[in-house]
C-alpha cells in the first residue's frame, strides 16, 4: 500500500499524473478483504500507541479487560469499548485543556480548534504539526477524487474560526496545489459580496454547507445573477445533511450547473473528508484506510450487516495527537458494499449521513428525519427557500406542523394559489413520511437565513397549539 506508515510519513511533493483517476491506485482499488487485513494490523499499532501515551485509553481498556494484542480481527475490535463525547468532555475537564487522551507533548500542538460550547463545555482539538500535514495530504487525495486538480481555484465559503470544516477544505486545497480562496462567511452582506467574487474568480471548486449554497443561490437570483455564471465545476459540502439527499443534491446541482459531492463526518476525527463521494460516485465512500468506520447497532455497538441502518463509529488510523478509537457518533446512516462507479472498493453510505439519533423524532409511531422534510420541500414548486418543523402533542396524539415559505409569485396569485400550495405540500410530505402533516404557508423571507448550519426543528407544545389554530385545526 502506498505511503502506508504509522506514524504517517507522506511525501509532500507527490502528485499523480494529471489524467490518473486515483491518487493512490492500490489503496483505493484493492480487494476489500486484503485492505481489512492491513487495517487490523494498523488497529493494533494505533492501540499500542494510545495505550502507551494516553492514560484515558489505558484506564478504559484495562477496566474492560481488553488490550491491543487481543485484536486479531475486525470482529475482535468490536469488543473494544466505545468512546462518547461526554467522556471526551470529562477527560478535558479533569486534565485541561486537551484531556488525558492527548498523545503528544502539549508544546507540539500546532493548531487549536474546537466546538462552540453552546450546549455545554466546549471540546478542544489540539492538532500537532505532523497531524496537520497528514490531514492536508488526506484531504488533497480525496479532493483529487472529486475531480479537482492543481491550479484550480477553490472557494471556501464557511466560517474560518473554531469550525474544522473550513480549515480542512482550505489545507486540502493548499496541498492539492490549488489556488485557495478562504472567503469565509457570516459577516453581514458577505453573501452579496460572494456573488461578486464568484462571478469574477470563476472557481472550479466551492466548499460550504448545503444551507449556505441554497442561500447563495437565493441572493444571486435577487441580484439578477444566474448561479451558473459562477462557472463552478465541483461543489463539496459538509456540516449537515443534504449533499447525498436526492431532492437537495439535485436542486443545488441544477441551480449551479455543478457536480455536488457530499462529505464530512465529525470534527473530532478530522480528516473529516474520510467520508466523501467522488467525481463519479454519489453518497459517501468510506475511505477506510484513513479512518476505519463501522456502522453499528447503537445499543450493542456491533457492526450491522451491509444494507442495514446504524450509527457510525470511527477510529482514526493516522492521527497521533488526539487519536479517536471507536468514537460513537450518534449519527444515522445505512451502508452498502457494492461496485462503485469510480472503481474504488470502499463501502459506501448511499444517502450520506442523514440525521442524528437525537434529531430523529417519532410521530404516531413513525420515525421522521428533518432531512426527509427538507428534501421534499426543496423539490416543491413555489417553495420560498426556508421552513420550520414544529413537533408537539395535542391531547394524546403526536402532531407535526410544517411552516413553509412560499415564493413571491405564489403569494401574489392570491388565496386560491396559496391553498393549492398548502395542499400540494401536505400531500407530498404525507407520501414521503407516511403520516398526516399540517402545513402553514408563510411569506418568503419569514425565517432568518444562515451562513452555517440550518436549525429548523422546534418542539414546543404551546407554540404548536397556537399555530394549529391558525392553520385551521382540521384532521388533514
Amino acid at each position: 500500500m502506498e505511503q502506508w506508515h504509522f506514524p504517517p510519513r507522506y511525501d509532500g511533493t507527490y502528485f499523480p499524473a494529471p489524467d490518473q483517476r486515483y491518487w493512490f491506485p492500490q489503496r483505493e482499488t484493492m480487494d476489500p478483504a486484503e485492505r481489512d487485513e492491513a487495517i487490523v494490523a494498523r488497529l493494533r499499532e494505533v492501540m499500542h500507541y494510545a495505550y502507551e501515551h494516553a492514560p484515558f485509553y489505558r484506564r478504559k481498556w484495562d477496566a474492560a479487560g481488553i488490550g491491543p494484542d487481543d485484536v486479531r480481527s475486525l470482529a475482535d475490535f468490536e469488543h473494544v469499548p466505545v468512546v462518547t463525547k461526554d467522556e471526551i468532555r470529562a477527560s478535558q475537564a479533569n486534565a485541561p485543556p486537551f484531556g488525558d487522551y492527548l498523545c503528544v507533548p502539549e508544546q507540539e500542538v500546532h493548531h487549536i480548534h474546537g466546538t462552540s460550547g453552546t450546549s455545554g463545555r466546549p471540546t478542544v482539538f489540539g492538532i500537532s504539526r505532523e497531524d496537520w500535514e497528514t490531514i492536508a495530504n488526506n484531504h488533497a487525495r480525496i479532493m483529487w477524487g472529486m475531480g479537482l486538480r492543481p491550479g484550480d481555484t477553490v472557494f471556501v465559503a464557511a466560517i474560518l474560526s473554531l469550525y474544522m470544516g473550513s480549515w480542512g477544505a482550505l489545507i486540502g486545497a493548499e496541498r492539492l496545489g490549488c489556488k485557495a480562496f478562504p472567503f469565509g462567511a457570516g459577516a453581514p452582506g458577505m453573501t452579496s459580496r460572494a456573488v461578486t467574487w464568484l462571478r469574477m474568480m470563476q472557481p472550479a471548486g466551492f466548499y460550504s454547507t448545503p444551507s449556505y449554497a441554497l442561500r447563495l443561490a437565493e441572493v444571486a437570483e435577487e441580484e439578477g445573477v444566474d448561479p451558473r455564471e459562477f462557472g463552478i465545476r465541483v461543489m463539496f459540502f459538509s456540516g449537515e445533511p443534504g449533499g447525498s439527499i436526492p431532492g437537495i443534491r439535485d436542486h443545488i446541482a441544477r441551480t449551479f450547473g455543478a457536480r455536488v459531492v457530499d462529505s464530512g463526518t465529525m470534527a473530532e476525527v478530522t480528516p473529516w473528508m474520510h467520508g466523501a463521494g467522488s467525481a463519479e460516485t454519489d453518497g459517501m465512500l468510506l475511505w477506510q484506510d484513513i479512518v476505519y468506520t463501522e456502522v453499528c447497532d447503537p445499543e450493542t455497538f456491533r457492526r450491522v450487516p451491509y444494507g442495514s441502518q446504524g450509527t457510525p463509529i470511527y477510529t482514526t488510523l493516522e492521527r497521533t495527537s488526539q487519536p479517536m478509537i471507536r468514537l460513537f457518533s450518534g449519527d444515522l446512516t445505512h451502508w452498502v458494499l457494492e461496485d462503485n462507479p469510480c472503481g474504488r472498493t470502499y463501502p459506501r453510505l448511499p444517502q450520506g449521513i442523514y440525521g442524528r439519533i437525537d434529531d430523529m423524532f417519532q410521530i404516531r409511531g413513525e420515525n421522521v428525519y428533518p432531512s426527509e422534510i427538507a428534501a421534499v420541500l426543496t423539490e416543491l414548486d413555489g417553495y420560498g427557500g426556508e421552513h420550520r418543523i414544529v413537533v408537539s402533542r395535542e391531547g394524546v396524539m403526536d402532531e407535526l406542523l410544517v411552516q413553509v415559505e412560499m415564493d413571491g409569485a405564489t403569494e401574489a396569485r392570491g388565496d386560491a394559489a396559496i391553498a393549492a400550495f398548502r395542499e400540494h405540500a401536505a400531500s407530498a410530505l404525507a407520501r414521503m413520511l407516511g403520516l398526516r402533516v399540517a402545513v402553514e404557508p408563510v411569506s418568503a423571507g419569514t425565517f432568518e437565513r444562515t451562513d452555517f448550519k440550518a436549525k429548523r426543528v422546534i418542539d414546543d407544545r404551546d407554540l404548536y397549539a397556537s399555530l394549529q389554530r391558525r392553520v385551521g385545526g382540521g384532521d388533514g
